[in-house]
């Protein structure tokens, strides 16, 4: 079926709502791209340029992740010649080394650290912190990253006796980025003659023995994208398990054997059958709303071998057998164009007009309004929640009334178009097929990103940081700027682009970082007239890099650069006019951004 192409907004994985401006000094949410700035226009003109554009950064291999950006305004910059203050310095690591403790069980413990090999220090000689800066710029420039994502769904459904209720979809890894084919340390790509993936995984529940009962092997197969792909088809939760939640496990492992990591997913929730009664709004744990990320399977006379997934190959929705893709369920809006719709809030229900937005290449279906299916019937008059594990329909809007309509449907490896039969005792039923009937449940995935480019140490990657927020404090010469996120440790420290921050421990979801000067940048800085922006990323003592999607930005300040001896002096009128217009708006902005 040829796919509609998204709007800007529906590629977004999770827009819940339509935009909204963000707080003074948070910067949770869409990115702030871009703020046109020309202090050479008229007045007139100047402030028509000052436009506010929304938009998002698509990860490179799959998913789409938000980047966003805080808010400077450099007021007041300091003599650049001049070194930086105490507080704005290039602060090299500390002597604290740092390595993961080990718990019982020879698992990293998140956030404990004990030593391990020796980080330059403040009295180390300046080649040592000259090499960790450039090595950070490089990673930068030539993009080592090496990336694990981990794909699941929401819930799982216990297994009773010696069934084995195998998980569906399938759990399943992919690992994408040009690090994966570099050697660490030496930054050399492989030789030609080592093929194949890098590294071996096995991936299991939490809290299992890890014995090969209950750990699946996984075996990466290279995708036509460059990505490494794994899946372990086999895993279930039998009914001896009396947990309501657990977390899957994946355990990467060198080809010599060397460990690289244990990998978490998200929280997973166990039910024993599908809610067969009707959904209420007071219980939201199996509810489906919209901007929520789902898959569709489709299991011909209830075999398993003969399960389908819907997803996307070579621009084209297929029914696959072997990968499933997630989906950005939206509740669209009958009175707009095709494949431009405003997002909307709430839960999906039966008969709503809904659009699918592929996660990975932001291609997206036409609208089609969902229906409940019972006994191979579609429900035309259903209008209850959707939830997890329900059958339903996907019915193409503009068929008149009586006449069935048509339907989402597979056949073999293609999703074609089907008629269904109106049914000739009930109106507000429609007749389907088997390949016409889709299983919808939710989906969950977590990413990872590093480089072992830089390390000189052989300890597990992980625990990996994961930033999810940015709050900014403070302004002018000094601001400080808070992360939030999971896994943080006293061994991290916060880069912005290749200058490395003032940063201080608080807890593992929190770390405070002095904002650098902006003097650190470059000594032409006071004659830039357009924003600096520059990655947020963070360093662990032992030079492992972790980047992140985060960014940051220095707004200049407006100066005139001194022209050559015996240049006419520009007007005075048109320098005063230029500087109120410019300090009116970075006032303005100031306010509007830095606020706390």
């Amino acid at each position: 079926m040829d796919p509609v192409p998204a709007a800007e907004g529906a590629s977004c994985p999770n827009p819940t709502a339509a935009p909204l401006a963000p707080s003074p000094n948070s910067v949770n949410g869409p990115i702030l791209s871009k703020v046109g700035l020309n202090l050479e226009r008229t007045p007139q003109k100047w402030r028509r340029a000052l436009q506010v554009r929304w938009g998002h950064r698509k990860r490179c291999g799959g998913g789409v992740r938000h980047g966003r950006l805080a808010w400077l305004d450099a007021c007041s910059p300091a003599d650049p010649s001049a070194p930086p203050g105490p507080l704005t310095h290039l602060s090299p690591p500390d002597s604290s080394e740092a390595r993961p403790r080990s718990g019982a069980d020879g698992r990293s413990l998140p956030g404990s650290w004990t030593s391990c090999q020796p980080a330059p220090t403040p009295g180390s000689p300046p080649e040592h912190v000259a090499v960790l800066r450039e090595g950070v710029r490089q990673c930068l420039q030539q993009q080592w990253e090496q990336t694990v994502w981990i794909l699941h769904a929401k819930v799982a459904q216990k297994s009773y006796g010696n069934e084995k209720r195998f998980f569906c979809p399938p759990p399943c890894v992919y690992l994408a980025g040009p690090g994966w084919r570099v050697k660490p340390v030496q930054g050399q790509a492989h030789q030609p003659g080592e093929t194949g993936p890098t590294v071996c995984g096995y991936m299991g529940l939490d809290g299992a023995s890890g014995s090969a009962a209950e750990t699946q092997k996984l075996n990466f197969e290279e995708q036509p994208d460059s990505r490494e792909f794994g899946c372990a088809k086999t895993l279930y939760i039998s009914d001896a398990d009396k947990r309501k939640h657990f977390r899957l496990v994946l355990r990467l492992v060198h080809r010599g054997g060397r460990e690289l990591g244990t990998f978490h997913s998200r929280l997973i929730k166990v039910i024993s059958k599908p809610s067969q009664k009707k959904q209420s709004l007071k219980n939201t744990d199996l509810c489906i709303s919209s901007g929520s990320k789902v898959s569709l399977f489709n299991r011909l006379r209830s075999q398993t071998v003969s399960t389908r997934y819907l997803s996307v190959e070579d621009g084209a929705f297929v029914a696959s057998a072997r990968q499933w893709a997630a989906f950005t369920l939206h509740l669209a809006d009958e009175h707009c164009s095709q494949g431009d719709f405003p997002p909307r809030e709430g839960y999906v229900r039966y008969g709503s007009l809904v659009q699918l937005v592929c996660t990975v290449t932001g291609i997206t279906l036409p609208p089609m309004i969902i229906r409940k299916v019972a006994k191979q019937y579609a429900l035309l008059d259903v209008d209850e929640p959707i939830s997890q594990l329900h059958k339903c329909a996907f019915q193409f809007p503009g068929e008149p009334a009586g006449e069935g309509g048509t339907y989402l449907c597979l056949a073999a490896d293609k999703v074609v178009q089907f008629q269904a039969s109106p049914c000739p005792k009930e109106a507000n039923r429609a007749l389907l097929n088997d390949s016409s009937c889709w299983t919808i449940i939710g989906t969950e995935s977590v990413e990872f990103s590093f480089s072992t480019s830089l390390a000189w140490t052989r300890e597990p990657v992980t625990p990996v940081p994961l930033i999810n927020t940015l709050e900014l404090s403070g302004g002018g010469d000094v601001a400080t700027l808070e992360l939030h996120g999971e896994n943080f440790h006293a061994g991290l420290k916060v880069w912005f682009g290749d200058v490395e921050a003032e940063t201080m421990y608080r807890s593992p979801r929190s770390l405070v970082c002095v904002v650098p000067d902006i003097a650190a940048f470059g000594s032409d800085w006071r004659w830039l007239r357009t924003p600096i922006t520059v990655p947020v990323s963070l360093v662990r003592a032992d030079g492992l890099f972790y980047p992140s999607a985060f960014s940051f930005t220095y707004t200049p300040e407006y100066s005139a650069r001194p022209g050559p001896p015996g240049a006419p002096e520009p007007a005075a009128d048109a320098d005063a006019l230029l500087e109120s217009i410019h300090h009116e708006f970075t006032r303005s902005n100031f306010h509007l951004f830095i606020q706390t």
